[in-house]
């Protein structure tokens, strides 16, 4: 299991916020000195679908949510801790019931 990264160093921000579902789902881009890219965001109660072009692992920083992986069919829990991946050109659906969950999404190449 991939450890959860608690501080990146030397790193470059993207002061801009990704903002979706109205302000539901905030993030903001970092991109790492190897020329990786990842996003630190929360997500407010509620569900959300995302399409993915790239993979993506999903690191659950603080909270709790639901996924379903397109073709999935069955939703998983996860707590702070805990991760997920999505293949590229697919999608989950991330459900949240309360609270605030906090994640690094990762886009693996």
């Amino acid at each position: 299991m991939h450890a959860t990264a608690f501080q990146f160093n030397g790193v470059s921000v993207v002061t801009r916020a990704n903002v979706y579902f109205d302000g539901n789902v905030v993030s903001h881009t970092i991109l790492l000195p190897d020329g990786g890219r990842k996003t630190l965001g929360l997500i407010r109660p509620g569900s959300y679908h995302f399409n993915t072009d790239a993979p993506e692992r999903m690191e659950i920083v603080d909270g709790a949510c639901r996924v379903t992986v397109d073709g999935a069919g069955e939703a998983h829990a996860h707590a702070a801790g805990s991760q997920f991946q999505v293949p590229a050109k697919s999608g989950f659906l991330i459900e949240v019931d309360s609270g605030l969950c906090q994640y690094i999404c990762s886009f693996l190449n």
